[in-house]
């Protein structure tokens, strides 16, 4: 793994994490479901075509290719256009095949990183993996295994995955995949004065620096734009929010003259 940086395409974003992911690292964006984990996958690859020249791959779990067209064509990004480009591929697979192909030097997976020359990819989402392992020791390793063998391949990789929460902390974690990756991006709704909110923050960043702020983000017809801070605020993570003692003060005296 490599100094050399892999921005994702946000100036907010990029900002966040000190310029982008670390060249052949493996990061994970964890988050409840609608959170947009997915779009902010698409986005990563897409801006790395676009924006830097970098073909990607998707491999999914969850979805068929087609669906994948239909939901990045609403941001405006032609996923089917950059296929028939040799720019992009879309894979819908499941985790034996996928870990047995990386596994073989020879592989099918492998022989297409090589031959595209990918650069970014986009696992949806590892949570699929929590189901084929028989105890969390055993998921590591698998865990593990994927993520070395995409590091062997010198890619930079997003690792989505599911967090049933909806709001609250996460009271129970079988995977261990936090530990393994280089860097671990959490995305989680907050409630706001009796509103729903979407917040981000970074929980790790192996071997760099990054900002620790929780900012709010929102996906618009863009993507994902990541906004201000949340000052004034505190127990945003904890999935309610409320004001800090100096700001309750002032919204219910005012400030001093």
């Amino acid at each position: 793994m490599s100094e050399q940086r892999v921005p994702y395409g946000s100036d907010a974003l990029d900002s966040m994490i000190s310029g982008g992911f670390l060249q052949g690292s493996a990061n994970l964006i964890e988050g409840a479901p609608g959170t947009g984990k997915t779009t902010i996958g698409m986005q990563y690859i897409y801006n790395g075509i676009i924006k830097y020249g970098e073909p990607g791959l998707i491999i999914t779990f969850e979805e068929f290719p087609q669906q994948y067209y239909h939901d990045a064509m609403q941001f405006g990004w032609n996923f089917k256009k950059l296929e028939e480009q040799k720019l992009l591929k879309i894979i819908f697979s499941d985790p034996h095949t996928t870990l047995a192909e990386f596994d073989k030097m020879d592989g099918e997976l492998v022989s297409l990183v090589e031959h595209m020359n990918i650069k970014r990819v986009v696992i949806d989402s590892m949570t699929h993996f929590e189901s084929i392992a028989v105890d969390p020791y055993e998921l590591r390793g698998l865990e593990s295994r994927l993520i070395n063998a995409l590091k062997r391949e010198g890619v930079t990789s997003l690792f989505l995955r599911e967090n049933d929460n909806l709001l609250g902390q996460v009271t129970h974690v079988t995977s261990k995949i936090p530990f393994i990756v280089d860097s671990y991006l959490l995305l989680r709704y907050v409630e706001i004065d009796s509103a729903i909110a979407k917040a981000l923050c970074i929980l790790k960043m192996r071997g760099s620096d990054h900002q620790k702020d929780i900012r709010c983000f929102r996906i618009t017809s863009q993507g994902i734009e990541v906004e201000a801070k949340f000052s004034g605020r505190e127990g945003i993570m904890s999935g309610i929010g409320h004001s800090t003692p100096q700001d309750a003060f002032v919204n219910v005296f005012g400030k001093k003259k």
